[in-house]
Parts: structure tokens; sequence; C-alpha cells
């Protein structure tokens, strides 16, 4: 999901928003190997791996279409992700010695990756697919396909971006509130106050609750402690706590920004997440938390010039008011063709970022878009 609101008129970026120098990739969504050698994160709808010190990031799965939250499985031969190649967002999973990729998921709904299981065999994710008012529960499948089962599944809760514990007995899960799908509101709102449970045998008990967003659980190696992202105090920062008794302790000490997707190495001794538009890790056991210095090295596998067939990829098609022009989205860029007569299409960005959300003007001359381009 993207954060700044750009407009753009068919190639000619508003001056209020142009870019001063040359733009910065956004990274974001990272995910630690099992060695803790590399992270595996998304930039410009695809996904990139690099050095967890620092370095140059190389590009691994690139498609027309959008990839969200790569994530190691514990033995670190394969790589789950959700894309959208083929509607709303489906969980892949790609390994890595043979470059073999397999569809997981096949519901209309947008799944939601969340974890592996420690012994490798499942995959947890949330879906709004079988409840109501665009709620989620919690479901596992089949690291090799098959049909996912329900989890936690309250009717009329919202359940969310969960977390098997390392021995598989318990889950840990994010409840309440709406920030399964507005997690990239900043400041406070009683809609974002969100809770993190743990649920085993039947039983829910509650971990971390208040005036405030507690989100995307961690479980520590041991299984004794659960990490998480709260704002508790106002500015959103890492917390830990344990699981029987015990109250909250704070990891990280900023005070301002934001802190999304973390995601803990299986040894539970590194964190890693966006900040700033930036990858960031934290040593756990010194409390040291640095940015991760990456260069991008590679490009999307699409040439400069294409001619793709209009199907599943291009997304967000829009309809201009007049009936004669239509946007859409190739490869997280903006393209205009004709609606009536069809030919060649004009690429109307060209931007490191990707772009999503078209909407025409009243008028039909510009197109307003979200792109996360300006990580600036």
């Amino acid at each position: 999901m993207q954060k700044s609101a750009l407009l753009a008129v068919f190639g000619l970026i508003v001056p209020a928003f142009a870019q001063k120098g040359a733009p910065a990739p956004y990274l974001t969504e990272p995910s630690v190997s099992p060695n803790r050698a590399e992270i595996a994160f998304v930039s410009g709808g695809d996904i990139w791996t690099a050095p967890l010190a620092g370095g140059e990031a190389h590009l691994l799965v690139s498609h027309p279409a959008n990839e969200t939250r790569p994530m190691y499985s514990p033995d670190g031969t394969r790589l789950a992700f959700v894309s959208n190649r083929t509607g709303n967002g489906d969980i892949y999973v790609l390994h890595l010695a043979t470059g073999a990729l397999k569809r997981i998921t096949f519901d209309d709904a947008a799944e939601q990756l969340d974890a592996w299981s420690r012994d490798g065999k499942y995959l947890y994710f949330s879906s709004t697919a079988q409840d109501i008012g665009s709620m989620n529960d919690v479901f596992r499948v089949s690291a090799e396909g098959g049909v996912p089962v329900a989890v936690s599944a309250d009717r009329f809760v919202n359940e969310f971006f969960s977390a098997p514990s390392p021995d598989g007995k318990s889950l840990a899960l994010t409840a309440r509130g709406i920030t399964s799908s507005q997690w990239w509101r900043h400041g406070h709102s009683h809609l974002d106050e969100s809770e993190i449970w743990i649920a085993a045998g039947g039983k829910y008990e509650k971990l971390a609750a208040g005036d405030f967003k507690c989100i995307w659980p961690m479980w520590g190696a041991d299984g004794a402690r659960v990490y998480y992202m709260s704002d508790q105090g106002g500015a959103e920062n890492l917390w830990e706590k344990t699981v029987h008794g015990g109250t909250p302790k704070q990891l990280t000490q900023f005070r301002d920004g934001r802190v999304l997707w973390p995601s803990i190495s299986y040894d539970g001794k590194t964190i890693v997440f966006e900040r700033d538009f930036t990858i960031w890790k934290l040593d756990i056991a010194s409390g040291k938390a640095a940015p991760v210095e990456i260069t991008r090295r590679g490009a999307p596998g699409t040439p400069e010039v294409t001619h793709l067939s209009l199907n599943n990829q291009f997304r967000d098609l829009a309809l201009a008011a007049d009936g004669k022009k239509v946007a859409f989205v190739a490869h997280g860029e903006v393209f205009a063709a004709g609606a009536r007569d069809g030919g060649p299409a004009a690429r109307v960005t060209r931007t490191p970022g990707n772009e999503a959300q078209l909407a025409w003007s009243p008028d039909s001359k510009r197109v307003v878009y979200v792109s996360d381009r300006d990580s600036a």
C-alpha cells in the first residue's frame, strides 16, 4: 500500500510534488533469512535481496504485478510472498535453488501473508474471505498447497497479522480496530487501537492492549516472550512482553516517524523493520537500532519498449469521464490509451516507486494516483 498521493498530467508531474535531485527508492516489508546473512524486501512492487549488514541489493522476483510481504522459510530454501498477478492477491512459494514458483491460495479475497510455521510445513495468513464487514480471520494452509483451514475465526471480530509460537501450540495475533487495512496511519484514533492476543487450546488471553495501537506480534526463539510494534506513549516503537505476566518493555526509543512491517529472525536475535522509507535492524541483545544501507543493483525484467495485450498484467483500470481515454498500471507505472480504438499506450510515469489507485479528474484531463516514489 502506498503512502503519498501525487498528481500527474500525462507525464508532467505537478511542480509542488516534483523531486529534488535523483529519486530514492522506497524499501519496505523486510524479512531476515534464517542464517541472518541477508534480507528480502519490497521495492517498486518487486522483491529484492541484500546483505543484512548492508550493501548491494539484487532483484529476485520481478513481474508487472505487485509483489508484497516476502518471508523466508525456516530452512532458508523457500520464499513465500503475496502477488496480485492473478487478481486481488494470492500467496506464492518460490524455491530459491531452482526458481520454481507455486501458487498456494486461490481465493477471490486478498490474502495477507503472516508467517511460516517453524517446521516449514504451513503458512499462516489473514483474509476477509469468510467474515463480514471486511473483517479478517486467520487461516493456515500447507506450504505445498491445499485447502486453507481456519485457525481463529471469531465472527464479528477482526483478527489478523498472526504468528505461531516456535512449538506450534500457541498463536499470537492482532485483533480489533482497523489497522489491518490502515496500518499506515500515523497518529492516534480510537479506530486504530488494536490488541495482541494469545490463542492456545481454544482459549484466548490478552497480551497487550490499551488506548493505543499494538500490532505485528513476533515470538522470541524460546517462546517465552512476544515482540510487537506499539504507539504506546505517542511514538511508534518496538516493544516486548513476556507471555505469562510481566510488564511491557520498550525496545526502541524513537520520538517520531513510523515503525512498519517488523519481522524477527528465527533465532530471535534480530528484528528488521521499515522506518523513514528505508530498512532498519534492531539487535535485541544490545538494544541498538540502525538503518541498513542498501543500494539497489538491477532493473525490472521488462524492456524499455513493451507491447502487451489487455490481460491480467494490467491493473487499476480507470475509464475517463468522457469515455475516450483509459488509464491503467503495468509494472508499477501509469499508462494511458484510447478507450475506443485501442493502439499504443502513452507512458505517464517513470519512477523507481510503485503507482496504484488511479482516478480521473471530472474534466478527463488529469489522473490522480498514489505512489511510493517520494521517500526523500
